[in-house]
């Protein structure tokens, strides 16, 4: 495992909630990432941002982690749960309070 995926490793086993995202919280740099942000927000879940911005590694490094091909990507205690989609969809269904409750960090 090269560097970078053990960076990337470190950072979902370490933290309940990581979303890898373009931008930051404060200043998302795409529409999908920004919708993701808006929903952790709005369910007030603690979570910590990965800027693939500011990583050309990070970004190629999470799509190889994972084999998924698009960001943002949510991680819930070290469980790859999708992209910006997918979160809209848990979130529309309530599943994705469940999931965030589940492990102490949502509403």
């Amino acid at each position: 495992m090269n560097d970078t995926l053990k960076t990337i490793d470190t950072v979902i086993r370490e933290n309940p909630v990581v979303l890898f995202m373009k931008g930051t919280a404060d200043f998302p740099m795409c529409g999908f990432s920004s919708r993701v942000v808006q929903i952790l927000q709005d369910l007030d879940a603690d979570f910590v941002v990965m800027n693939v911005m500011a990583d050309p590694d990070l970004r190629q490094g999470i799509k190889d982690y994972t084999n998924w091909p698009t960001i943002p990507q949510l991680y819930v205690k070290g469980e790859f749960i999708g992209g910006c989609d997918i979160i809209t969809d848990l979130y529309k269904t309530g599943e994705l309070k469940t999931i965030l409750e589940g492990v102490g960090v949502g509403l």
